[in-house]
């Protein structure tokens, strides 16, 4: 009989996946989906769900980088208007920029360099 070793139910040492949120909105759309880097520009892999009022959502889980993508609004490649950052692709147009922290922590400290200065004396609170 031959004995597992790994019984310890340890964590694997593969990449961590980390949760992502994808969020639209656009009156019309009929369908709209995500193409980047994380899925070889196939827009029909990752495909947005209508959630009412014009509003569409995707939660996915991505290993920690900085990927490109376009959504894909009824066929027409356009950047995502909630992206923080883009970058000129080579049709001319602007692909969103995506940075996955390793931890929610880095994601929050990383967040956090792109907002503006306050009054460093007033005392902090936490927001949520």
């Amino acid at each position: 009989m031959k004995h597992n070793h790994n019984h310890d139910n340890a964590p694997s040492s593969g990449p961590q996946l980390v949760p992502v949120r994808f969020e639209f909105t656009h009156p019309t759309a009929t369908t709209v989906c995500i193409a980047g880097t994380f899925n070889h520009w196939q827009p029909e892999a990752k495909t947005l769900h209508p959630i009412g009022s014009g509003h569409w959502l995707k939660e996915t889980a991505l290993t920690p980088g900085t990927y490109e993508y376009c959504l894909v609004v009824d066929g027409q490649w356009m950047p995502d208007p909630l992206a923080t950052e883009t970058v000129p692709n080579p049709y001319g147009g602007r692909n969103s920029v995506l940075k996955v922290a390793s931890s929610p922590e880095a994601a929050h400290l990383a967040n956090a360099e792109n907002l503006p200065l306050k009054n460093a004396n007033k005392p902090k609170t936490q927001r949520v």
